[in-house]
């Protein structure tokens, strides 16, 4: 903690609002605003309180971007690990924006904050794209048990085996082989089935195609062994 600093502002960010609370750690004085999510706005209420004032914010859903915007702006903001944030049983009762945003603000003064290191924009927009393969594994794992959920609906499960018995495996050439081979009598059935299958063949492609960029991405100087990864 700065020594000079003598005043403490806790914010509760929310999607669309955020509420400060400062704290004068000498007068023990508290002043408090509301705002959008609008950084220009909280950066000036900030200095018409104290230009040397410190703040900080917990971490969350809605990342660095106010860090990052208010840093900017001059305003020296930190952003505080929230799963390090223990509120007293007193405070969890009466939880309310106001109250979280002073809780942050007394727990800064007292140098009780955890911070969490903020990635520069590179760093997050690699995590960003490794977070989107993520999410195109996941969305093709549940498109897959949504195709096969149809399926097994109707009874139809894939057994194909070698000649030595052992089970071929889904989603092979064998598989797509016994889905292609699959019709029903009613048409609201086939067009069902046409959805799961496309969904299935979107997502495939999907995350090929994701993991051709992040293997791009990975290729680049920064990421190579040696130099300065993100945290360094």
């Amino acid at each position: 903690m700065t020594m000079n600093v003598t005043t403490f502002v806790g914010l509760d960010v929310h999607a669309r609002s955020i509420k400060a609370v400062a704290l004068d750690a000498m007068t023990g004085e508290v002043k408090s605003a509301t705002f959008g999510y609008d950084a220009c706005a909280v950066a000036e209420w900030t200095r018409s309180v104290d230009p040397a004032a410190r703040c900080v914010y917990e971490s969350g859903v809605t990342g660095f971007d106010l860090q990052k915007k208010l840093a900017a702006l001059g305003v020296d903001c930190v952003i505080g690990a929230v799963s390090k944030m223990i509120k007293p049983a007193a405070d969890r009762r009466r939880k309310n924006d106001r109250n979280d945003a002073e809780f942050l603000a007394r727990m800064l003064s007292v140098g009780n904050v955890v911070e969490v290191w903020v990635p520069d924009d590179e760093c997050e927009a690699a995590r960003d794209l490794v977070r989107a393969l993520d999410d195109a594994r996941e969305d093709l794992r549940r498109q897959k048990q949504r195709l096969s959920k149809f399926l097994l609906r109707h009874g139809l499960v894939f057994d194909e085996r070698t000649p030595s018995g052992q089970r071929k495996g889904n989603w092979t050439g064998a598989y797509w082989s016994w889905i292609s081979s699959i019709s029903f009598a009613e048409k609201a059935d086939n067009d069902a089935f046409a959805f799961y299958v496309d969904a299935v063949r979107q997502a495939e492609e999907d995350k090929r195609r994701l993991e051709k960029l992040v293997a791009g991405e990975a290729a680049k100087p920064r990421w190579r062994r040696g130099s300065t990864p993100c945290g360094a």
